[in-house]
């Protein structure tokens, strides 16, 4: 039996991590959770060594959500053992979200409740513009509770109520209308060039600021624009200006080569 997720870590530290059951559309289960979520894990402690992330479905499809079998077995679990399971899938989405390195989602072919809250928990997400997306839980009489807070960040509540609760079909286009997606592509022949593009992005951005920027944004939505959060904003950017990687860069700049990190 193959692994149900793959790893490869390229000698230019980009880490495509690569969701591994074609023959079900890449839909979960458990021990696709699990591999997720050690291998995120792996990727966070080793930030010296990897500085792109690359998520990509391996055939068709991106990531169909839910496996069958794997929910006719959860019909059957108990309160506490729906709990431990839900908790994994939502910790493997926290990890994938809290990654340091700039994340990107490759998405093709359907991406699927928890296959789309993937997709939310990305840096970066470009799809082809046929793509299928659904948030399907409420059909099953579930809710897309592990996803939500990913995909409420990603859309926002409107359409996350809209879409939540209707369960509706959408494509590329519209995914990319509401923010789900930055990026379109005409077909999946061209993710791998717009990938590329992105990571070129990537390596050209100090690692330790783009950990940085990204916790920026957690840490000023939904806060009002007040005296104390700009001083506290002020004092980040001056631990950043004094820092190796600013004094790197500020000079790089004045000397017109590329910082070394950028090399």
């Amino acid at each position: 039996m193959s692994d149900p997720v793959l790893l490869n870590i390229t000698r230019g530290q980009t880490a495509v991590v690569t969701l591994n059951r074609p023959e079900k559309r890449n839909a979960f289960n458990r021990a696709m959770i699990d591999g997720l979520a050690e291998i995120f894990e792996l990727i966070a402690k080793n930030d010296d060594e990897v500085r792109v992330v690359v998520l990509r479905g391996a055939g068709e499809t991106f990531c169909a959500g839910a496996d069958l079998n794997w929910m006719r077995d959860a019909a059957d679990y108990t309160l506490d053992q729906n709990r431990e399971d839900a908790e994994a899938l939502a910790e493997m989405l926290r990890r994938l979200h809290d990654l340091p390195q700039m994340t990107i989602a490759l998405v093709q072919g359907a991406a699927m409740g928890g296959g789309a809250g993937l997709v939310a928990a990305c840096d970066i997400a470009v799809a082809v513009k046929d793509t299928a997306f659904r948030f399907s839980e409420v059909r099953l009489g579930l809710t897309p509770a592990t996803i939500s807070p990913f995909v409420v960040k990603a859309i926002g509540p409107r359409w996350a109520r809209a879409l939540f609760a209707s369960a509706e079909s959408f494509d590329g286009d519209f995914a990319h209308k509401i923010g789900l997606v930055q990026y379109l592509v005409e077909n999946a022949d061209e993710l791998g060039g717009m990938n590329e593009y992105l990571v070129k992005l990537g390596f050209a951005a100090a690692p330790g600021a783009v950990a940085d920027a990204k916790e920026l944004v957690d840490h000023v939505t939904g806060k009002d624009i007040s005296h104390g959060l700009m001083k506290d904003l002020a004092k980040r950017i001056a631990h950043r200006r004094a820092s190796d990687e600013g004094r790197e860069g500020l000079t790089a700049f004045l000397e017109k080569r590329k910082p070394n990190w950028a090399e």
